[in-house]
């Protein structure tokens, strides 16, 4: 049984990455879907669909190659909307190199849409 989901789908985009696959199987659920689309949107991953296996699904992703570095955050710090910039230097390498995943009251987003936007949050992922 897993006990991180976001977890277990980073470790597993990474290893997929780093072993030259051009795409990977995840397990399905809406925050997965939503972490997806804002990796899509920052260009790390390509397009993903929808798997139905009569259960919960998968999602079958086309990786970019853009990858260095996908690990979820534990545990799930809250950040007001004027700490990103602290967090940056914790989790990514460079300023403005990868995104900070945050759940936001207005969704998921990253800490640049969050930002701008004038929101705090919780820390999920990040990716570089």
């Amino acid at each position: 049984m897993r006990q991180d989901l976001i977890s277990d789908v980073m470790y597993v985009m990474n290893n997929a990455e780093n072993m030259g696959k051009g795409t990977c199987t995840v397990p399905a659920s809406k925050l997965i879907k939503d972490v997806l689309m804002v990796m899509q949107k920052a260009g790390y991953v390509g397009s993903f669909e929808f798997i139905d296996d009569s259960r919960s699904g998968f999602f079958q992703i086309q990786l970019a190659g853009h990858i260095n570095s996908a690990r979820a955050i534990k545990p799930r710090f809250a950040v007001k909307k004027n700490e990103y910039e602290k967090w940056e230097e914790r989790y990514l390498p460079a300023i403005n190199f990868g995104i900070l995943v945050v759940s936001t009251p207005k969704g998921i987003m990253s800490q640049k849409d969050a930002s701008k936007q004038g929101l705090g949050g919780r820390l999920i992922c990040y990716v570089y």
